[in-house]
């Protein structure tokens, strides 16, 4: 059974984004084991510097780089990643799970996106769009498109 981690930069806090998350956790139930691990944003100033903001980036990435498995594949999220249909996460899941190494990672990082350092070590970045969206929301999205990987890859009539 594939494993999949997920590494969040900030906590749920709101009701919906927690319920909804908590649905698709539910159903992934079924198909990997999954993991999720929430790391405390870095507090800045009202208006943080450049200099301020990669500090901080720096300290979530020290982080976040230890909570990888040593072999797993990490993605992450970021915007300049790139856009892929859900078939190419259903590809991405499949890859994972025949590889021998089932372990898939994927990074959400916090209102200031990733260090360079966590984008360096991934092994793909991916990009919902070129718009910009609440972390949280990218949480519950990224919940979503898992799971219709998972029902594409098994011939599900859930992605039409």
């Amino acid at each position: 059974m594939l494993n999949i981690k997920l590494i969040c930069v900030g906590k749920l806090r709101e009701k919906y984004y927690i319920e909804a998350f908590q649905e698709y956790a539910k159903r992934l139930g079924a198909y990997c084991r999954l993991d999720i691990l929430e790391i405390a944003e870095q507090r800045l100033p009202e208006h943080p510097g450049e200099k301020e903001i990669a500090a901080a980036l720096e300290r979530e990435a020290g982080e976040i780089l230890r909570a990888v498995p040593a072999d797993a594949f990490l993605c992450a999220l970021c915007v300049e990643g790139k856009q892929i249909p859900s078939e190419g996460m259903a590809e991405m899941i499949a890859a994972r799970e025949n590889s021998g190494k089932p372990k898939l990672c994927f990074v959400i990082g916090g209102s200031f996106g990733l260090s360079p350092a966590v984008k360096q070590r991934a092994d793909f970045k991916l990009s919902f769009s070129p718009m910009t969206f609440p972390h949280h929301l990218a949480r519950v999205m990224l919940a979503e498109q898992i799971y219709r990987g998972f029902k594409i890859n098994e011939g599900s009539r859930y992605h039409k």
